[in-house]
């Protein structure tokens, strides 16, 4: 089974997108920069491994022992895993940590340390959410076999009038549930939708590698501190899941105010599959910034409060967002395209757990 593809109309308004992709290949052009990261990633690429290791080796190595100072350190673990996924893994995961392939191949690999695969974050978020953002059947991001309802297009079913509630719970459970069970669902879905190959990989290679980084993962992460913390086996156990809910909930409350807000559009496509919008127009209509004016927030986050920028350009590095959205800006406003933004990280949450209770209550 082959996986049926939406397709746009983007012979309607291209003018936008054309004018906007000019205007933002000059900047990089008239000031002679590379739309690749530069030191400032590297910088980062550090910061975020230290501060996921850093707390790890201190444990492991008894500098510390007390019990309150064990949990503190595997609760940064969790914050330093949501910043290497957010600041590290995902741009070089899309190219546009380095220019060169191999590179970008190699630190997407980090993903491995954290318990998942980088072919099906690849599949699942460059492949589908980003070709068909917030688009049913199509975008996995919004798709939780009937746990939680995204979107107005799905069926409503009792329990979600709860789901404000009990979202925070799931959301943190992300991570963890890719650990135990996802990325193995995820794989034998992607071949029989035959999505595998357009990783250039095959089902046999990926399961291979699968089993493999989770037998390592599992012996460096559960394993070593069984043996080697000083805390009881079920309070190690314990906090291995207290940094995976850390991450899950981080990223979870990034990626998610981005496109089920109030504002965003959730396309059906026609009977053939078709939608009567340009592509870049869509993307504009189902997205939404955020806390664009925090700069340590942004910096943290990986310049995916942008993600309006992030969704055009995919194959610009973050450390660019802040500087070309002024461009997209002007430019949606010119062509009369709509620009979603909300000025704090609180308002944006605030915005997506009302339209969750709004999708809780029945909305269509």
């Amino acid at each position: 089974m082959s996986l049926s593809v939406v397709k746009f109309d983007n012979k309607k308004s291209p003018e936008f997108f054309k004018e906007l992709s000019k205007r933002v290949n000059n900047y990089f052009k008239s000031n002679n920069i590379s739309k690749y990261g530069d030191y400032r990633m590297k910088v980062k690429t550090i910061f975020m491994l230290a501060l996921y290791f850093t707390p790890f080796v201190l444990m492991l190595t008894g500098v510390i022992t007390n019990y309150w100072l064990i949990v503190l350190m595997w609760s940064i673990m969790g914050f330093g895993m949501a910043g290497i996924g957010l600041s590290v893994m995902h741009d070089a995961c899309h190219g546009s940590y380095s220019g060169n392939a191999k590179l970008n191949k190699f630190v997407g690999g980090v993903m491995h340390i954290l318990g998942g695969s980088a072919t099906n974050w690849k599949i699942q978020h460059n492949v589908l959410h980003h070709s068909f953002t917030n688009i049913d059947g199509f975008d996995e991001d919004i798709d939780t076999n009937g746990l939680m309802r995204f979107s107005p297009n799905q069926d409503h079913k009792k329990h979600h009038k709860y789901q404000i509630f009990y979202a925070p719970f799931l959301y943190g459970l992300m991570t963890f549930f890719w650990y135990v069970a996802k990325d193995f669902s995820g794989l034998k879905r992607y071949r029989e939708k035959d999505l595998l190959k357009s990783q250039n990989t095959t089902y046999a290679k990926e399961f291979r590698s699968l089993i493999v980084s989770r037998i390592v993962y599992t012996g460096i992460f559960i394993v070593l501190p069984l043996v080697f913390i000083a805390m009881p086996w079920y309070g190690t156990l314990l906090c291995f899941f207290l940094m995976h809910f850390i991450c899950g909930l981080t990223l979870a409350l990034i990626f998610q105010p981005a496109h089920v807000v109030n504002e965003t559009e959730f396309t059906v496509p026609n009977e053939d599959l078709s939608v009567d919008n340009h592509w870049a127009i869509h993307q504009m209509k189902t997205t939404l910034n955020f806390a664009n004016k925090n700069k340590i927030f942004s910096w943290y986050v990986g310049g995916l409060n942008f993600q309006v920028e992030h969704h055009l350009f995919p194959n610009i590095c973050h450390i660019h967002y802040s500087k070309i959205s002024k461009i997209v800006k002007e430019t949606a406003e010119e062509y009369g395209v709509p620009y979603y933004s909300e000025k704090t990280f609180f308002g944006a949450l605030r915005n997506h757990f009302s339209m969750l209770n709004k999708l809780g209550k029945g909305a269509a």
